[in-house]
């Protein structure tokens, strides 16, 4: 035991060392100082947007230094009570140096993460849309699974979900589902999870009990910031009002509050019925909407695959990103990265889906 212990914190040290090196911490430490400088002048909140802007850059470097500094500390800790149990045939301390080592090795997975978002809008917030593919029924069962293990995932990590659209099919599972998820690095994250997601299981709605194969499509859009614009012109919008409904289409108020807003131009419809106004429904849509559009010009712009969103497929066989395999084995792995896990119920009813979200980010890091 002794002698693995040695090289687990070996390890640990190389990639306490590389995260170090990978996120700057001696240049954020500079940037800490000088944007504190900058925040104490007396003119600074003049610009009230502008002093937000710096205040989350500030804020952002602060906790990058922090979180470097805790870890080498526990690394430090960890190398101590290991050598002092190694001398002294204490088992209390080298099982704390083991425990140390575990919870090091969990921190110095969000640093890499940290140290891997450098694009644009990786700090901000997302919009996630969940829809069926192939499967009929059994796809929008499994898109309100997905659905399920988003909002899991989110709560695990303490993030807030405001959930746009999610009606009910009519027999089983959802139409759709649009949220947008406002935390630290939620679009870095999630953009991991754009894709093709297919399960495998035996259906809940065949007499016979029969393997079913079942799709379902997740985009993830970043939350523009204010400053990025976005041309829309109002006489190009369709803006449809109807009932909010509940399960089966059953009406769940008396008032025409949601919203649906088609852009002419291009066919994109956007829907909303989860908030409690219809003005609160058509700023939602509006937000979905002009993310949506960002993405359609940065396409144009490129002329290349959308560095956004990723592969446009089919949300059928052979596209998936992810399998979820629950008969006859038990098995969750990621096409991409070889990431994998029996243990099925953590991943869709826990939402544990930081392994998959590390190695793919990771993954894309190593092939860049």
């Amino acid at each position: 035991m002794a002698e693995g212990e040695a090289l687990d914190l070996s390890a640990l040290s190389a990639r306490l060392q590389e995260v170090v090196r990978c996120l700057h911490v001696d240049e954020r430490k500079a940037e800490v100082e000088r944007l504190e400088e900058e925040s104490s002048r007396p003119d600074f909140w003049n610009d009230a947007e502008a002093a937000r802007a710096t205040m989350e850059q500030l804020t952002r470097a602060k906790e990058d230094v922090a979180s470097a500094e805790a870890a080498t500390a526990k690394f430090d800790d960890a190398a101590t009570a290991f050598e002092l149990g190694t001398e002294t045939g204490d088992d209390d301390l080298l099982a704390e140096a083991q425990e140390l080592a575990r919870e090091l090795e969990a921190d110095l997975t969000e640093l890499e993460l940290n140290s891997w978002f450098a694009d644009e809008f990786d700090h901000g917030d997302a919009i996630v849309t969940i829809t069926p593919g192939q499967g009929g029924l059994e796809a929008q069962d499994w898109c309100e699974m997905l659905f399920k293990m988003y909002l899991a995932y989110c709560a695990r990590r303490g993030w807030k979900v405001d959930v746009g659209d999610a009606p009910a099919a009519e027999v089983i599972g959802i139409d759709r589902a649009t949220f947008t998820v406002s935390g630290k690095n939620a679009y870095g994250m999630l953009r991991s999870e754009q894709g093709v997601h297919r399960l495998v299981r035996i259906s809940p709605t065949d007499a016979k009990k029969r393997r079913q194969t079942t799709f379902a499509g997740v985009e993830v859009l970043p939350v523009l910031p204010d400053n990025i614009e976005v041309e829309i012109n109002q006489e190009d919008l369709r803006v449809d009002v109807f009932h909010a409904s509940g399960h089966g289409g059953q009406g769940v108020n008396t008032t025409d509050s949601a919203v649906r807003i088609t852009h002419l131009p291009t066919g994109i419809v956007v829907t909303c019925q989860n908030e409690r106004s219809q003005l609160q429904n058509k700023a939602f849509a509006m937000g979905v909407l002009r993310s949506k559009l960002y993405e359609l010009e940065q396409q144009r712009r490129e002329a290349e695959l959308d560095e956004l969103r990723g592969p446009k497929n089919d949300i059928s066989w052979g596209n998936q990103i992810r399998n979820y395999v629950l008969y006859p084995f038990q098995l969750v792995k990621d096409t991409r990265t070889g990431e994998e896990t029996g243990n099925t119920d953590a991943v869709l009813h826990d939402g544990d889906l930081d392994q998959f979200v590390a190695a793919y980010h990771r993954w894309v890091a190593t092939n860049r």
